[in-house]
């Protein structure tokens, strides 16, 4: 006689799914940066919505990600708000997330009416 297998089909091993959702993170990401970068989605409303895939994302990188921004115009940026380019959205305080999305703001609308 031979006993039915009543073990549930085995997960992939623990590195695997780290694998499989830092690939998920970063594909996201990728495609969020080209959004930003083709002008489809604004760098502010990211900021204000902080989605899954940016929670770690530093701010400086979604910065440069605008078109013509650089390490030097990101880092002058967050200076005048007394914040490190290498902070994470998502462990911005909801003062610091307001103040980063209302800059940003005015910052688009500057460069829209000039």
């Amino acid at each position: 006689m031979e006993a039915a297998s009543t073990l549930a089909p085995a997960r992939p091993p623990q590195h695997m799914r780290a694998l499989e959702h830092a690939n998920r993170v970063r594909l996201a990401r990728a495609s969020l940066k080209r959004a930003v970068a083709s002008g489809e989605t604004d760098a502010a409303e990211i900021v204000r919505d902080c989605p899954w895939e940016v929670e770690s994302m530093a701010v400086g990188d979604l910065l440069r990600s605008q078109r013509r921004w650089g390490r030097t115009r990101a880092r002058k940026f967050l200076l005048a708000l007394a914040m490190s380019e290498n902070r994470q959205l998502g462990r911005l305080t909801a003062r610091q997330r307001t103040v980063l999305a209302h800059e940003l703001d005015s910052k688009s609308f500057a460069r829209s009416a000039g």
